[in-house]
């Protein structure tokens, strides 16, 4: 019988899943993903840098859907024994009887602990704001009474959801949004939360509130199970030994051994239709055909590169070009210590403080996050008894100033903003490596609002499947992506036409609740 083509576009998470479940699920189809960079796993990917390992991001391996859950387990097992630094500190967590051991195997997925908090005042909160004394403390007697006030005021006073602004407001009442919110989410996006959508907070931000906040203390205190976890609120996560690009390498080994075929630094630029189907993608000397297309590229990029026998009209090209995106810069440091001390009861290597994230509530300073990855996994880095090392992260716009830095200038730039709150001594700074990646987060604002009618557009090409963050336009986790290309196979194997459910899969609040009842 013969085989049916698929061409993917985009080795992330949501192409190599497609091609992965493709090839296991049936062997009707001959499968190709082409990726534009060198790199595996899109902005998963794991970047190798001498004896070090970069997270791109941070990137939790925690889902609501069990299909996603089954899948990491499959391509990745669970640890069976403790992982070296919980060993040397005496921590525990779960481990799966029979599992591979961190110390002796690769092909492991760790867990670990999430522990994430903000940096605000010199003094650490909990991330989400948790109602504990240490909170009320840091914040001093003025500030923590204004906010109550301005809490209840919220709750009496409800605001029109018409933007991000408000949609915080109205669940953290003015001046813990004023606090927590506003100046970080303008470094963030480069524009001011009244400026931007509130679909971003009901995408990223979804169920929690002040009152999702009190219910989980109170069922804590009381030992009380809750089905449904906020994503913001979990306390475990699964995370590969080397990274994210560990695993994401992994899949597409195993896509290869099914038959699948990767080609690699391949972008492209043009994309064929007639009539309702593509009829071919192609880069600059290489043309390629198929029966199905899914692509997780950008939509900017897919609908410049579009032609064919009916005109794409100039109001379509206007949304695709108008979608904006945040790019992303990220250096990362080694370091004998930090400079913050553990004041927790928390054990690690070295003493160092516990967080896998920190957020940098300063207005002094660009820099948005930093990552202690030792704490993601202790085998990112060479020897995590003895040294650190961190991620400081940034937004920025293609061609602006940040953009533009040399990676000398910007080291510069980023560690002298380290020393200025107090997190590390620049002098101390053993090594450094500054990674640029291009619209890393597609924003909610100037055309977006209109972005259904290119979803519209897209969606009569029978044989194409938009899939992904960029694929999609949406600001979502990895497991968002992955869920796109299910529903995506399931579309191509059933021969539906339809693609509503694919598009449905970040915008449902409810949609990984109601797929696995």
């Amino acid at each position: 019988m013969k085989k049916k083509k698929v061409i993917i576009i985009g080795a992330g998470p949501a192409g190599l899943t497609a091609g992965y479940q493709l090839l296991k699920e049936s062997n009707e189809y001959d499968v190709t993903v082409i990726e534009a960079s060198s790199d595996i796993g899109g902005i998963s990917k794991t970047v190798k840098y001498k004896d070090y390992r970069m997270d791109i991001g941070g990137h939790r391996f925690f889902s609501k859907s069990d299909e996603v859950m089954t899948f990491w387990n499959e391509i990745m097992p669970v640890e069976g024994e403790i992982p070296y630094d919980y060993k040397e500190t005496g921590r525990t967590t779960k481990i799966m009887e029979g599992g591979p051991k961190p110390d002796q195997e690769d092909n492991v997925m760790l867990i670990r602990n999430r522990i994430s908090r903000i940096f605000y005042l010199n003094h650490f909160f909990d991330y989400p704001i948790s109602l504990k004394w240490q909170t009320f403390k840091n914040m001093g007697l003025f500030r923590t009474i204004s906010s109550v006030f301005s809490y209840i005021k919220s709750r009496i006073f409800k605001k029109k959801e018409d933007s991000l602004e408000n949609f915080y407001i109205n669940r953290f009442g003015k001046k813990l949004y004023s606090m927590f919110f506003e100046n970080y989410t303008e470094k963030l996006w480069g524009r001011h939360p009244k400026e931007i959508s509130a679909d971003w907070g009901s995408q990223r931000v979804k169920g929690l509130s002040i009152t999702t906040i009190l219910k989980n203390m109170l069922m804590k205190i009381f030992h009380i199970k809750k089905k449904n976890v906020e994503t913001s609120l979990i306390e475990e996560y699964y995370y590969p030994k080397y990274g994210p690009g560990h695993f994401w390498e992994t899949v597409a080994k195993k896509t290869e051994e099914m038959g699948g075929k990767i080609i690699m630094k391949t972008p492209i630029t043009n994309i064929k239709f007639k009539d309702n189907k593509i009829v071919s993608v192609s880069s600059k000397d290489q043309v390629f055909t198929a029966d199905y297309y899914i692509s997780s590229m950008p939509i900017k990029d897919l609908i410049n590169g579009m032609s064919g026998n009916k005109e794409i009209s100039s109001d379509i090209k206007r949304i695709a070009n108008g979608l904006p995106y945040r790019d992303f810069i990220t250096i990362g440091c080694l370091i004998p210590k930090l400079k913050i001390k553990n004041e927790t009861k928390i054990k690690t290597l070295g003493n160092i403080v516990p967080d896998c994230w920190i957020y940098v509530q300063d207005t002094r300073v660009k820099l948005l996050r930093l990552q202690i990855f030792n704490n993601w996994s202790p085998y990112l880095l060479k020897n995590p008894k003895k040294e650190v090392w961190i991620g400081a992260e940034y937004t920025c716009q293609e061609g602006d100033k940040l953009w533009n830095m040399s990676a000398k200038e910007f080291s510069e730039f980023a560690l002298e903003e380290l020393e200025t709150i107090g997190i590390i001594d620049k002098k101390s700074v053993k090594d450094y490596h500054v990674e640029k990646i291009k619209k890393a987060y597609p924003s909610y604002f100037d055309t977006y609002y209109e972005i259904d009618k290119v979803i519209n557009y897209l969606n009569q090409f029978d044989n194409l499947y938009c899939i992904g963050r960029n694929g999609q336009h949406r600001y979502n986790n990895m497991d968002h992506s992955m869920m796109t290309a299910f529903e995506t196979v399931r579309n191509i194997r059933n021969n539906v036409k339809k693609k509503d459910n694919i598009w449905e899969v970040n915008t449902e609040k409810e949609y990984h609740e109601e797929k696995s009842k």
